[in-house]
């Protein structure tokens, strides 16, 4: 070997394990960043977190779960909006994003488990 040959490349490693607090805080975080962000925290805490520990993944998977759910009754309010019923769905989207994100947040910063209620479940 030449001294201009570069080293062999490590090989892929796994991610390390969060700590439970810094699980509690990422969950918490993506909980309240979709009353802001709507789907996009959770979307983007899923690919980089869902490997990192169980708590951190089954609370961006809810959250995913909820805010998809969310945008797809906001896209449904907003086309009805047309007929008027449309504007009392989008205040029941708003103020559901609120409210159940802060519930959700406050569950995961206790470090408990987290289910959002109707919900439509694409990720498990």
């Amino acid at each position: 070997m030449s001294e201009a040959t570069p080293p062999p490349a490590a090989p892929y490693q796994a991610q390390s394990q969060l700590s439970p607090a810094d699980e509690k805080l990422w969950a918490t975080l993506i909980h309240i960043g979709g009353i802001l962000f709507s789907f996009l925290p959770a979307l983007i805490g899923y690919i980089v977190l869902k490997d990192r520990g169980p708590f951190i993944r089954a609370h961006t998977a809810t959250a995913l779960n909820f805010q998809i759910t969310l945008a797809i009754a906001g896209f449904v309010g907003g086309i009805l909006t047309v007929i008027g019923i449309g504007f009392l769905i989008l205040a029941a989207v708003w103020i559901l994003n609120i409210v159940f994100s802060i519930i959700a947040a406050i569950a995961a910063n206790k470090g408990e488990w987290y289910s959002y209620p109707l919900t439509i479940k694409f990720l498990n």
